[in-house]
């Protein structure tokens, strides 16, 4: 871990941040293995300030930044919506997304991320955390696992034009699940 990170949750006065955030970590994280105009159709219609505005007005959504020195440098979106039917009878929450700068990969504040939203969904009352994951991001994939997710279906994700899958993994939550962030 790095420097002094604060997490917090956003709202509308840092929709520009989060805008620039969302754009540039997804096509770092995703632009090399899709095609320009599929990222930048997603981009548009998913990213965009509009749509981010949306969802930051959303009842159902909640968005944590988190910052080292003052600079954001991640986030993470929370929902409860779009539940898959695999969960039915659960209490579920969804991070819908996690990602952090390319820089400050590897400095566990993706871990510290991940705690923040499991804290926050068990003081909500969740009993289950879960979450979509691209089926060729093998990385992502091993650091769910490590933190406890297991693999329970999957579903199919629009990037611009290209129909991939997402396989779904979750993660039973109770009062003694907590990660632990020590470097």
């Amino acid at each position: 871990m790095i420097g002094q990170l604060t997490i917090y949750r956003a709202d509308i006065q840092d929709i520009d941040i989060l805008a620039h955030l969302s754009i540039s970590t997804f096509r770092d994280a995703f632009g090399q293995a899709n095609t320009k105009e599929d990222m930048d159709k997603y981009l548009a219609e998913e990213m965009s300030r509009e749509k981010l505005y949306a969802e930051l007005n959303d009842k159902d959504n909640c968005f944590f930044m988190v910052s080292d020195h003052e600079r954001v440098v991640g986030y993470a979106k929370m929902r409860v919506a779009d539940i898959p039917e695999e969960l039915a009878g659960t209490n579920p929450i969804e991070v819908e997304r996690i990602y952090v700068l390319q820089a400050y990969h590897n400095k566990k504040i993706g871990t510290v991320l991940m705690d923040h939203c499991i804290t926050f969904a068990m003081h909500g009352g969740y009993d289950v955390l879960w979450l979509g994951v691209w089926e060729h991001n093998g990385g992502a994939i091993r650091f769910y696992e490590r933190l406890g997710f297991e693999l329970f279906g999957a579903h199919n994700f629009l990037l611009g034009n290209d129909m991939q899958t997402d396989v779904l993994m979750k993660k039973k939550l109770s009062g003694s699940d907590h990660i632990t962030t020590t470097s």
